[in-house]
């Protein structure tokens, strides 16, 4: 990166440091499929953590956790809309389906009954029963989004329990291994960061416990360092080279970054995937998560439209002004050194017929375009005014799948006459014809004998 761009990171990466009173923090950005900056500050002059050393990363242990539960998805172990009674019987939960769980839409309770989890060890819940009250549903399953750190914990139980092994050690030889993380861990390894709160009104500090939660780890227990979250972050955009597919396919990482539940529109600010946080901030996309457990502050953000993902790590209980840190970073590169676009390329073995299909359409009297894109692909745009608008991928039965907007999911087809003409675009059921209303097609309700005309 240029130096002036590594110099501004430094800058807000020492600003956050400050600010947020934190005895440290260590921050990275990655690109490319690579870590290309990395800094910390510190209390202690001299004494800055490195990309090597350990914090507490919290809630991003769910992101981890979802990758393992997709994995068994994708080998067929399981369905997502499967109960988790099905494969983790014995629990007051076992009527939520995996996916509920996954996108925390399952209606569980927030967090377990007391003792406060997180500064209690694990031994204080022996059982699966322990981690949710009798009656753990706050809301009907479905019908909202309502985050439950006992819900990714019985998710971690799953994965055991269908791979007959603990969840941290499945999570090392399928995931952190192959992905070269070595540094992320269940129980800290040094050299690793102690967890501190600040008092809220004078300069002053107070060690928290490390504590070990026991069958709670899964929803926020794992540690690791900023170079080890550059890379799982460049792999969940898709962009870590390496034959990572191996590990989750690019179509299910793709799954997990989109919204699986809230919002029906594109003007969303805020929602969840599975096992990512999703977040609309400064014109962009992000997906990553966040994390706290006492004495550490975690962020991850990565933006796949440029190409760059921002860490935080940090060793305080609490501090609003770090949760702007990681974006920042991220924003810093994306404005300061915008990707440049990939060079404009035409193709010259286009399908005639496809070629044919392009051009001006109209629903009713809505006007819009269709074009075709070098991987076969169409995009629907509009010619003037509001109207929906999509992008759509080739089928095998030669027709489409929109992926965005209104239409994401829903097919668009070719229908031909019986002269083999094309008649129209049936889009979801809409039907799109060569002229507004055109008379020549088959509209629903047929079109008035009369034609257009003044009155």
């Amino acid at each position: 990166m240029l130096p002036e761009t590594r110099r501004a990171l430094l800058h807000r990466l020492a600003v956050g440091q400050a600010r947020g009173r934190t005895p440290s923090l260590v921050g990275a950005v990655a690109r490319g499929g690579h870590r290309v900056w990395s800094g910390g500050r510190s209390m202690i002059e001299g004494h800055a953590p490195d990309e090597n050393t350990q914090y507490r990363i919290g809630s991003i242990t769910k992101s981890f956790v979802a990758v393992l539960v997709l994995r068994l998805r994708d080998e067929g172990l399981l369905d997502l809309s499967d109960p988790l009674e099905q494969h983790l019987p014995g629990t007051s939960a076992g009527r939520a389906t995996i996916r509920e769980l996954l996108s925390h839409t399952a209606g569980l309770a927030a967090e377990t009954p007391a003792p406060w989890w997180e500064r209690t060890d694990g031994s204080h819940r022996p059982e699966l029963g322990n981690l949710l009250e009798e009656q753990p549903f706050r809301h009907p399953a479905g019908e909202r989004y309502h985050y439950s750190n006992p819900g990714y914990a019985l998710l971690g139980a799953l994965v055991a329990k269908v791979r007959r092994l603990p969840w941290g050690e499945v999570l090392r030889q399928e995931v952190l291994d192959p992905l070269g993380l070595s540094r992320t861990t269940v129980l800290p390894q040094a050299p690793h960061a102690g967890g501190f709160a600040v008092h809220p009104w004078a300069d002053v500090m107070l060690p928290e416990p490390l504590t070990d939660t026991g069958l709670m780890a899964p929803a926020g227990q794992l540690w690791s360092t900023a170079a080890d979250l550059a890379r799982w972050a460049c792999f969940l955009a898709g962009t870590l080279p390496g034959g990572t597919e191996k590990v989750l396919a690019p179509a299910s990482l793709a799954e997990m970054r989109r919204p699986a539940a809230g919002p029906d529109s594109d003007d969303w600010t805020s929602c969840y995937g599975l096992g990512l946080q999703l977040l609309r901030q400064d014109g962009r996309l992000l997906a990553g998560h966040t994390g706290s457990m006492p004495g550490f502050l975690a962020y991850l953000w990565f933006s796949t439209e440029d190409d760059v993902a921002a860490i935080t790590l940090s060793n305080v209980t609490a501090g609003s002004a770090l949760a702007t840190v990681a974006p920042d970073l991220l924003r810093i590169v994306a404005e300061r050194e915008p990707l440049l676009p990939a060079a404009w390329r035409p193709f010259t073995d286009a399908d005639p017929a496809l070629l044919a299909l392009t051009g001006p359409w109209y629903w009713g009297p809505t006007a819009l375009a269709l074009h075709l894109r070098a991987d076969r692909s169409l995009e629907l745009t509009a010619l003037s005014g509001p109207a929906r608008t999509s992008r759509f991928a080739p089928e095998p039965d030669g027709s489409w799948t929109g992926l965005d907007g209104y239409y994401a999911g829903e097919p668009l087809r070719v229908v031909r006459a019986e002269d083999g003409a094309v008649s129209h675009l049936d889009l979801a059921g809409f039907v799109l014809t060569r002229g507004p209303y055109h008379p020549a097609a088959a509209v629903p309700g047929d079109v008035d004998p009369q034609g257009w005309h003044a009155g």
